[in-house]
């Protein structure tokens, strides 16, 4: 059992189990019902996600600079206790379960979901 990070809209693995959307936003232009076929989230889950004042300072991220801040306040917004909770129960989740966590970013090293990685794996998570 494990997680799996994944860019929200691409292929599923076959083993990949339910597909969460870590996003601000649901996609736009797209049929709340298509979610899931067109592989892009299961589940909207956005308490995991960067916050809406965070995406409108820091977007889109294009220098070493801005990815440094845009960190810093990322992981000081995922300190909260709301959100501490949330990454607790996925990392405990994971040994039970096969399930993704995803984004839209192009790049995984530039995007919040590389982060929640790290954050999951220090919680002992299962990381596919």
């Amino acid at each position: 059992m494990a997680i799996r990070i994944v860019r929200l809209g691409t292929t599923r693995a076959g083993d990949e189990g339910l597909r969460i959307g870590t996003v601000r936003r649901p996609p736009r232009g797209v049929r709340k019902e298509d979610y899931a076929s067109k592989n892009i989230y299961d589940v909207w889950f956005p308490n995991l996600s960067p916050s809406e004042a965070l995406l409108r300072e820091a977007f889109p991220v294009t220098d070493d600079k801005t990815w440094r801040a845009f960190k810093r306040r990322f992981l000081a917004e995922m300190k909260a206790p709301e959100a501490r909770r949330d990454l607790d129960l996925l990392a405990a989740l994971s040994h039970h379960a096969n399930f993704s966590i995803g984004c839209y970013c192009e790049d995984e090293s530039r995007c919040h979901r590389s982060i929640l990685k790290a954050l999951l794996e220090t919680r002992g998570a299962e990381i596919s």
